[in-house]
């Protein structure tokens, strides 16, 4: 028999279609209110659940769920995921670490490019006419400094990408300092800020980390400093930063991830200091298909008995 699963974030009906060939019978919810009805319909009979970091699945959530037992977050994020309820329940929960690194890395890089040269308000310059009007300098990425907040695995690859790729000089914050590498360890996010030409938000999001990119980080980054941010849009606070946008007192941003998205703050939709992206970092084909892979193996893993392959680590 097919094993009952509920799935409460979008994915691809190519995807759906090969958890479903792996033996789940999938219960789609994607709003609380078809959550809701499938809690009521179906719930006693749900034995798994797939999600992600930023969608979650809260206590309330994993009590309406008597047969609960595993509890799938894709990709590298698990933080609104109530761990410790469902740990207290002795439910499984798994992530996707390395899945999507070099995607979500790749776009950091993108990005930084992107904003730096401002490629899309030129391309949008000269498809208006503007060619002339349009050729103003922009910086230079070669040989500046990039300051790395969250040297974890992602980082890590920024920060090659720059010094082997633009001969960047590169520097982080982190909670503790990485001795095993050779870039240069800032105390606080604000000293980092300070030092660096280019700085990349590659830190988990969560209650820890919530609005760590404050006021006094913006200010420290300059008025001729860059945000990029492919992290969690909660790791910075949005309002300090339209309001540095807004008044240049950095150069600009660049912002795959915002905090309430898919909701756009009109006064940062409007400004030209800035570019979005739809939190597409670690949305490459290969990314896709390497997350989904480690989803279905943890799955099969755990309803055969043995351990999963990438459980969230304890405490």
């Amino acid at each position: 028999m097919p094993i009952p699963l509920l799935v409460v974030i979008e994915y691809p009906p190519a995807s759906l279609a090969r958890i479903e060939a792996a033996g789940f019978e999938l219960h789609i919810a994607l709003t609380p209110s078809e959550q809701k009805k499938v809690m009521e319909t179906v719930g006693a009979d749900i034995r798994a659940v797939l999600t992600n970091g930023s969608t979650g699945f809260t206590a309330d959530d994993i009590a309406a769920l008597p047969k609960l037992g595993i509890i799938c977050a894709q990709g590298a994020g698990y933080e609104k995921v109530d761990v410790a309820a469902a740990r207290a329940r002795g439910i499984v929960v798994t992530y996707g670490p390395g899945t999507n690194d070099a995607s979500v890395a790749d776009h950091a890089m993108a990005l930084l490019l992107a904003i730096a040269r401002g490629i899309p308000q030129v391309d949008a310059a000269v498809r208006r006419g503007e060619w002339t009007k349009s050729r103003t300098p922009r910086p230079m990425i070669s040989g500046k400094k990039l300051g790395i907040l969250g040297l974890g695995n992602i980082g890590q690859q920024i920060a090659q990408r720059g010094a082997l790729g633009f001969g960047m000089q590169v520097g982080y914050h982190n909670r503790r300092p990485r001795d095993d590498l050779p870039y240069l360890y800032c105390p606080t996010p604000a000293a980092l800020a300070q030092w660096a030409d280019f700085m990349v938000i590659a830190t988990p999001g969560g209650a820890e980390s919530r609005s760590l990119v404050d006021a006094e980080v913006l200010d420290a980054l300059g008025t001729d400093g860059f945000l990029i941010n492919i992290s969690r849009g909660s790791v910075v606070d949005t309002t300090a930063l339209i309001e540095v946008l807004q008044n240049q007192r950095i150069a600009g941003a660049a912002l795959d991830v915002l905090d309430g998205e898919p909701n756009v703050p009109t006064d940062l939709a409007a400004l030209s200091n800035v570019i979005l992206t739809p939190h597409i970092a670690g949305r490459s084909p290969e990314a896709v298909a390497a997350t989904l892979q480690l989803v279905i193996d943890n799955l099969l893993a755990h309803f055969a008995g043995r351990g999963v392959l990438t459980a969230v680590p304890a405490d």
